[in-house]
């Protein structure tokens, strides 16, 4: 998996710079996400593959917290680009004569910006309230990662600011996300069926597939896991790996 989201997302963005007939606002959000996935994969799949092939199952809680804060903030980054993605594929599918003059490159450039900022913004508290946190139960991490709940999990003290700051995040951020999404594809969805041919409905929506599919790996696992280690902590832990495992993993590649 790791090969095929390092060549994969690698191969994208060099076809997309060689070629110049890419050069749209659909493609640069693509490349956007081609670098967030190499970045997220960089600073876990490393460390995993150390786990398993040397059996180096130690890391340094510096190096922990810095691999925590890269997996929120690109997590961050990876919604606001799939948002990104979906205004494209709404302006394109219901104002198509005016894409080119809607999502101008300035205008993609700011988006891009602006994506960059809310996510380092909106995730620099998380490593200062885990820092502060007392750990005197054990220092093993039942996953392999440093995943901020997961360590959390660890203190021996009341967590209850950090939690909830999670779920802040995790609810009012990329719920907002997820429901800016929703209503731009409710506006998709009643453009192509109101199409005057079934091959014209399905040709525009296979533009979409693609998009949907990524916003399924995304978005599903990462709300299993949100309530999974809130509400379902008798769950067996080897569920709990799988599910965190697809979360980070599947969606790069």
């Amino acid at each position: 998996m790791y090969v095929i989201a390092i060549l994969g997302n690698f191969s994208i963005l060099f076809t997309v710079k060689i070629e110049s007939s890419l050069h749209e606002p659909m493609y640069y959000f693509l490349c956007m996400l081609a670098v967030n996935d190499l970045v997220v994969y960089t600073s876990t799949l490393p460390k995993m593959l150390a786990v398993f092939w040397f059996n180096s199952r130690e890391i340094d809680f510096s190096a922990c917290l810095t691999q925590m804060y890269f997996i929120l903030i690109f997590s961050v980054m990876e919604s606001g680009i799939l948002v990104a993605m979906a205004l494209d594929r709404y302006v394109a599918i219901c104002h198509p004569l005016r894409h080119s003059t809607i999502l101008t490159n300035p205008l993609v450039v700011k988006i891009g910006l602006a994506v960059v900022l809310r996510g380092g913004i909106i995730i620099l508290p998380f490593p200062f309230l885990v820092k502060q946190l007392p750990y005197c139960r054990t220092n093993v991490i039942p996953q392999p990662l440093c995943a901020h709940i997961v360590m959390v999990n660890l203190a021996c003290t009341d967590t209850h600011v950090s939690s909830y700051y999670g779920l802040f995040v995790q609810y009012c951020v990329m719920g907002l996300d997820g429901i800016f999404i929703g209503v731009s594809y409710t506006q998709i969805l009643r453009a192509i069926f109101i199409l005057p041919t079934k091959d014209a409905r399905l040709k525009t929506l296979g533009t979409c597939s693609s998009h949907l599919f990524l916003i399924s790996a995304f978005y599903i696992p990462s709300i299993f896991i949100s309530l999974m280690y809130r509400f379902a902590q008798n769950m067996p832990l080897h569920f709990h790996v799988l599910i965190a495992n697809v979360y980070f993993l599947m969606a790069p590649c």
